[in-house]
C-alpha cells in the first residue's frame, strides 16, 4: 500500500511515517508540508491513501479538507485520512459532504496508538470510513442523546435508506439500490431526519450529520 503524508510539522510527519512503516506492508512514498506539495505528490506517485493534517500552509485553515474534496474529483481511487488536533464536527461534516466512502477523520492523538492509525489507513484504502469516537461523542452530545443511539427510533427500512445515503448516493441512487420509488425514498428520508432532530437543518448539512450518526452506531466513544 502506497501512502503520501502531508503535515507541516516535521516532527509529527516523521512520527506518522514511523507508525505507518511498522507493519511492513505500507510504503510512505512522499512527505509534504503544504497543500500544493500534497497535490503535486499525489499526481506524481498515485498513492492508495493520503494522510493529511487538517491545517497546513498556505493558509493553515482547512487545507486537508480542501485536498480531500479536490482528490475526490481528480483521484477518486485515493482514500484520505484527515488528522486534526481537536474534535471539530464542522471539519468532519465538510469531509463527508461528498460521501463517506474512503474517508476518515481522526484526532492526532491516535498517532500514539499505531494500531488505530494503521487500521484507519487500511479501512480507507478498501473504501471504508472511520470517524474518531471523540468527534462522534461531540456530535451525539450536541443532539442531547449522548447515552442513547440516535438511530434507535429508526425503522429497519429507514436504516437501510440511511446506509445508502452514507455511501454518498442521491435519492434516485437510493431508490435504485433498494427497489423503491423516489417518492418513497423521500418520505423515508424526511422521517429519519425528523427522528434524528435534523428536520430544520439545511439539506446538505442534515444528510452529512445523519451519516455521522450512522457511522457512530455501534461505536463506543469511551
Amino acid at each position: 500500500m502506497r501512502v503520501v503524508i502531508a503535515e507541516d510539522s516535521l516532527l509529527v510527519r516523521e512520527g506518522v511515517t514511523a507508525v505507518l512503516r511498522q507493519p511492513g506492508d505500507i510504503e510512505v512514498v512522499a512527505g509534504c508540508g503544504s497543500l500544493p506539495e500534497l497535490l503535486a505528490a499525489v499526481d506524481e506517485h498515485g498513492p492508495d491513501v493520503v494522510v493529511t493534517d487538517v491545517r497546513m500552509p498556505p493558509t493553515s485553515t482547512d487545507e486537508g479538507i480542501r485536498a480531500a474534496t479536490e482528490l475526490r474529483r481528480t483521484h477518486p481511487g485515493t482514500g484520505v485520512v484527515v488528522l486534526s488536533q481537536y474534535a471539530e464536527t464542522g471539519y468532519a461534516t465538510a469531509l463527508l459532504a461528498g460521501g463517506s466512502a474512503s474517508r476518515a477523520y481522526l484526532l492526532k492523538e491516535r498517532v500514539s496508538n499505531p494500531g488505530q492509525l494503521v487500521a484507519a489507513v487500511r479501512e480507507v484504502a478498501h473504501g471504508g470510513s472511520v470517524i474518531d469516537p471523540a468527534v462522534v461523542e461531540v456530535l451525539v452530545s450536541a443532539n442531547g442523546r449522548a447515552r442513547v443511539s440516535p438511530l434507535a427510533e429508526l425503522t429497519s427500512r429507514e436504516r437501510d435508506v440511511l446506509a445508502e445515503i452514507a455511501q454518498g448516493k442521491s435519492n434516485s441512487g437510493v431508490a435504485a439500490a433498494l427497489y423503491l420509488s423516489e417518492r418513497a425514498v423521500e418520505k423515508h428520508i424526511n422521517a429519519l431526519f425528523a427522528k434524528l432532530g435534523l428536520a430544520s437543518e439545511p439539506d446538505t448539512n442534515r444528510r452529512v450529520k445523519a451519516v455521522l450518526m450512522h457511522l457512530a452506531d455501534g461505536v463506543d466513544p469511551a
